[in-house]
């Protein structure tokens, strides 16, 4: 029993003992060449020895005399690691150009989605900033804002007359057209355009509308005129032959021939 102990014990150790560490210096250089070191002609063992007489020479080289001539480093400048390594930098180079063609290509897109949008036209700042304040008259209409500024009987003469149903009807028919502007799909500059006539529109239909109401208001003057001449309401005052006389000096004297 202790024998064999002993023998368990003492077992490792010779083991261990018995390994060796072998160093071949061919395979070392041939490691060495192949992995980070130069291509060194000087390195390829077995040598050929005195007069070419080694037969490990041949037994090694013998059969591929030309290895010695050809690097072949995977990093090498002609490497296949250098190969892949510049087809990968190659490669990615390649895909930022198209990441940032494809981000041009993007921004391009959503600038012309939110120019052409109808959607978002209500954000133009050229829409904010006039054609919305300019336009509001036709947008925001009612009757109250078209009538509280002229005086009752000029209301009730446009609307028996029916001018104020033709000038509600033309502002609708803006108004229509202006909300198909705002909302169609268009570039910003025709939908500019766009607002720009309207607003010409609008200002022509709102001289004729002012046109009219005065014109109203002028007729209603004169109708009360005439109702006063005919029943013998109008008062002269201070009137006298000589005054027109002399209006007629006047005239003639200031006339230029």
């Amino acid at each position: 029993m202790k024998y064999l102990l002993l023998m368990i014990l003492f077992l490792p150790g010779k083991c261990l003992i018995a390994q060796k560490k072998i160093n071949d210096e061919s395979m070392r250089y041939q490691q060495e060449r192949m992995v980070f070191k130069q291509w060194d002609k000087k390195k390829f063992t077995p040598t050929s020895g005195l007069l070419g007489l080694n037969p490990y020479y041949w037994l090694t080289w013998g059969l591929m005399p030309g290895y010695k001539k050809t690097d072949l480093r995977p990093l090498s400048a002609t490497g296949p690691q250098t190969q892949r390594l510049g087809l990968v930098g190659v490669m990615n180079e390649t895909e930022r150009s198209y990441k940032l063609e494809s981000d041009t290509l993007r921004n391009t897109t959503l600038i012309e989605i939110a120019t052409h949008s109808g959607v978002l036209s209500a954000t133009d700042p050229l829409w904010v900033l006039y054609y919305s304040k300019e336009l509001k008259p036709v947008m925001e209409h009612s009757a109250n804002g078209i009538l509280s500024p002229l005086p009752a009987k000029v209301q009730a003469a446009v609307i028996s007359e029916g001018l104020y149903n033709w000038y509600k009807h033309e502002l609708e028919i803006l108004k229509e057209r202006l909300d198909g502007a705002r909302t169609a799909d268009m570039d910003r500059g025709s939908r500019i355009l766009a607002y720009h006539r309207m607003l010409m529109e609008y200002r022509t239909l709102a001289a004729r509308w002012a046109i009219r109401t005065a014109s109203a208001g002028l007729n209603i003057g004169r109708a009360a005129d005439q109702q006063a001449v005919r029943g013998n309401r109008v008062e002269i005052q201070s009137w006298t032959p000589e005054s027109d006389a002399a209006l007629a000096r006047e005239i003639v004297r200031s006339r230029k021939f």
